[in-house]
């Protein structure tokens, strides 16, 4: 276990569930859904139909001369990073800004620029697209935007690794304040990729969904893609006493592996060894973990795999853990996913509620853990771990527990 504690002491996000932590945990506790029709204007036929949309952004307060440059997705990651700088009140603090800091994961970069600027060029044949397209487009601009919205002068980059960037910026944000190098970091990840060009990337993969997404269930049959982002404010457990900051739960470790095989298959034990390597990093044994908040894509692969590698990680204990998939309620989204799910296990821990499967329908003998059907339950949990595996075999799983 390390010496240094990371603690969290703000939480922010939006997606599909809603605007604001609060609203994202209350319906993913009810069970509610937000996948619905996805209904966009688009020149071209979609085959994709479901998705996870927010239905209207905020009053974010975004200077008008900064929300020029941004993409959608940089938009949802300063919406996200201000409540989680409001909620821990480092603004209002006499901390350094050169002591503040922002990782800001993402899987995709800034589509709906891209889409527009392809469409200018190649279908208008237009000579020229927006002037600030590079700087909206770029994988960083997220960290950059989040970090000039709330003027925070330290270590500001992104992570992306597809599925597991928000688990990876975690990890790394913990990195650096164990290393000295700042003392408050807000981590999360942030994606907006309901953009045409990205949908039909996924569409030719075949993985989506014909209706929703029903994680661990038999007739599942694919993922649904979200839009969203959320944050997380982490300082060190001794600097966040020191200024009387409210302390939601500790970041208690990380585990990082690669599969090195495929990719897009999963392996078995690429899982299994991030799982161990978290449950080592934060002092746990496997009988102290109460919940996992499953990778969970609704895909055939994906669901029987992870319930392998959990029962290989967990051994006798797996059969008395909770799991459950709130993919199956914000949907897949992309590199927001895991910080989304960072806000299932941080209020799990608080409220003692493991959030449900929704959708689930069918047992299937090969996704045989209890999956938490459609319905939350009350339920001490002690330590929650959260699983991210994405294409490329790079696997991410943080833990958490109450301080």
């Amino acid at each position: 276990m390390a010496a240094t504690r990371v603690v969290i002491t703000g939480l922010g996000g939006i997606c599909g569930l809603g605007v604001g932590s609060d609203a994202i945990w209350t319906a993913m506790r009810e069970g509610r859904s937000a996948i619905g029709p996805l209904r966009k204007d688009w020149h071209g036929e979609l085959k994709v139909t479901v998705a996870a949309v927010i239905p209207e952004l905020p009053d974010h307060g975004i200077d008008r001369k900064q929300l020029v440059t941004m993409d959608r997705f940089s938009v949802l990651a300063v919406i996200a990073a201000q409540e989680a700088a409001a909620q821990s009140g480092i603004l209002s603090s006499t901390i350094d800004a050169e002591r503040m800091g922002a990782i800001v994961g993402t899987g995709i970069y800034g589509a709906e620029t891209n889409d527009d600027g392809y469409w200018q060029v190649y279908h208008e044949m237009k000579n020229r697209v927006n002037i600030f397209s590079v700087p909206r487009i770029m994988p960083g601009a997220a960290a950059g935007q989040v970090s000039m919205a709330l003027g925070l002068k330290g270590p500001v980059f992104a992570v992306t690794s597809a599925c597991t960037s928000s688990n990876h910026a975690l990890a790394v944000a913990a990195d650096q304040l164990r290393l000295g190098r700042a003392d408050v970091m807000l981590a999360g990840g942030t994606d907006a990729p309901l953009a045409f060009g990205v949908l039909k990337g996924w569409e030719a993969l075949r993985a989506t969904a014909r209706e929703t997404c029903r994680p661990f269930s038999a007739d599942r049959d694919g993922l649904v893609i979200g839009e969203g982002a959320a944050m997380a404010v982490l300082e060190t457990y001794e600097h966040a006493r020191a200024r009387g900051a409210p302390i939601l739960a500790e970041l208690a470790g990380s585990g990082l592996s690669a599969d090195a095989s495929d990719i897009v298959a999963p392996t078995v034990e690429g899982p299994v060894a991030a799982m161990r390597a978290c449950l080592a990093d934060a002092g746990l044994d496997p009988s102290d973990v109460d919940y996992i908040n499953a990778h969970g894509t609704g895909t055939k692969v994906n669901d029987q795999i992870e319930t392998m590698a959990i029962k290989q990680a967990f051994g006798d204990a797996a059969r008395r853990l909770s799991v459950s998939s709130t993919k199956s309620m914000h949907a897949h989204c992309m590199g927001a996913s895991g910080a989304l799910e960072m806000i299932a296990c941080v209020m799990a821990i608080r409220e003692g509620v493991v959030p449900p499967t929704a959708n689930y329908t069918t047992p299937d003998p090969e996704c045989d853990l209890d999956v938490t059907p459609n319905v939350a339950r009350q339920r001490k949990v002690r330590a929650a771990i959260s699983n991210g595996f994405a294409f490329g075999g790079t696997n991410a799983v943080v833990a958490f527990r109450p301080v």
